[in-house]
């Protein structure tokens, strides 16, 4: 099992989690963070954490996708290991649906 973040961190970028994280699995893209599945130990700090409620284990129905969207992006953006103030607009964008299609950017984000 992993975790993995899903859409609703898009455009909210919370970084609550970051700091809890014992193995500093996430990766920060312009706006959402992902967490690599391969280095995520399960233990699952991370997932009350989350003021969006986009951290789910991967065990979820609904996640499966999830895990390679996960993956790929990890590898593609920087690490980020510690808490930077959420997106501005965070507030009006948690709970939107539809943020993968619409809001998504594969550009990454600053990282540490």
């Amino acid at each position: 099992m992993t975790y993995v973040v899903t859409d609703n961190c898009i455009k909210c970028k919370y970084t609550d989690c970051v700091e809890v994280c014992p193995v500093d699995c996430f990766y920060e893209g312009e706006n959402m963070l992902v967490i690599h599945p391969d280095e995520c130990i399960d233990c699952g700090v991370c997932e009350p954490e989350c003021p969006a409620d986009a951290i789910r284990p991967d065990t979820e129905p609904g996640t499966e996708s999830w895990v390679g969207f996960n993956l790929k992006w990890s590898e593609a953006w920087p690490n980020i290991t510690t808490k930077k103030d959420p997106l501005p607009e965070a507030e009006a964008f948690d709970g939107v649906e539809g943020k993968l299609e619409k809001h998504f950017s594969e550009k990454p984000g600053e990282g540490d």
